[in-house]
């Protein structure tokens, strides 16, 4: 063992000691101060860019999950209005059976046989989602489907086609004071048949004649409604398996991300302890070659 002054190793290590006490306490008082446990790169590279990628899954799935509702409103607005064009195909059916009665007033019934399809010619033109027409094709509605992206991939989406070759298509009809166009031919038909029957001509033989374009457009209307149906239970799954990924995946970034606040407060008090004996230590080392003085007295 030697004894120098211009080199005081022992004093060295010891600031060396303290440096990382200090750069420990540092790190759990940051993660403390922001209860996160990788507050950069450096702290954990792969686990950062695991975090990273699951946190843009999570975004991706809760906007993918924000357009499964919009669908599922979507449809419900269509269910709601092709749900009262069959009520109103049924309030029709009983008119006409209303003209077997040869006591009845054959003209009344045309007239109101007549104002129902203007009011189902009304519902196809009027049936909109946010400007979007859902009964007929247009401009500013597909006519046929409806593509959304139901996953976290830009390929994970669900064509929603409930109208194409059933309510929508390129005929067109006028109906009193309701003109539609981009509407089957069943859907024309019915409606002119509407349009067709006149005072003059309303007799128990011509209204009952409307039973066999209405009973074709009561199928396309049924055909519809069974799609809708069977893409809101697409969509309801769709929106549990997202809920339940969402849940999950969250789960995993809090457990990369997240700091453990007991133990950091733990590891803090223990670094503060650690750097307070360091400094202690390192003023005594600091001094200890003023012990060699003693050689020259």
């Amino acid at each position: 063992m030697s004894f120098s002054i211009n080199t005081n190793m022992a004093a060295i290590n010891a600031y060396n000691a303290l440096a990382k006490v200090n750069a420990q306490a540092n790190k759990a008082e940051l993660r403390l101060s922001t209860g996160s446990k990788i507050n950069s790169v450096a702290d954990d590279t792969s686990g950062f860019a695991t975090g990273k990628a699951l946190q843009q899954k999570v975004s991706l799935m809760k906007s993918a999950q924000a357009n499964v509702g919009s669908a599922q409103d979507m449809l419900s607005t269509a269910e709601t209005q092709l749900t009262s064009v069959k009520d109103l195909i049924t309030q029709v059916k009983t008119k006409i059976a209303d003209a077997s009665n040869p006591a009845a007033d054959k003209t009344r019934i045309a007239n109101d046989i007549k104002s129902l399809g203007e009011e189902i010619g009304n519902i196809f033109n009027n049936t909109k989602y946010n400007d979007t027409n859902l009964l007929v094709s247009s401009s500013n509605g597909a006519g046929t489907s409806f593509n959304f992206q139901t996953g976290a991939s830009s390929t994970d989406t669900l064509k929603v086609d409930f109208a194409s070759g059933n309510l929508t298509g390129t005929s067109a009809a006028t109906i009193g004071s309701a003109e539609v166009s981009g509407i089957s031919k069943s859907i024309a038909d019915a409606l002119n048949a509407f349009q067709a029957l006149t005072a003059s001509s309303a007799t128990a033989e011509s209204i009952g004649s409307l039973s066999t374009s209405l009973n074709t457009f009561e199928t396309t209307i049924d055909t519809s409604l069974s799609s809708v149906g069977n893409y809101e239970q697409r969509l309801d799954i769709k929106n549990d398996f997202l809920t339940q990924a969402i849940s999950n995946s969250t789960s995993s970034v809090s457990r990369l991300f997240d700091a453990d606040t007991a133990a950091e407060q733990l590891n803090s008090t223990k670094a503060q302890i650690g750097g307070q004996i360091a400094t202690s230590m390192l003023s005594q080392l600091n001094t200890q070659p003023k012990n060699l003085l003693t050689l020259f007295q």
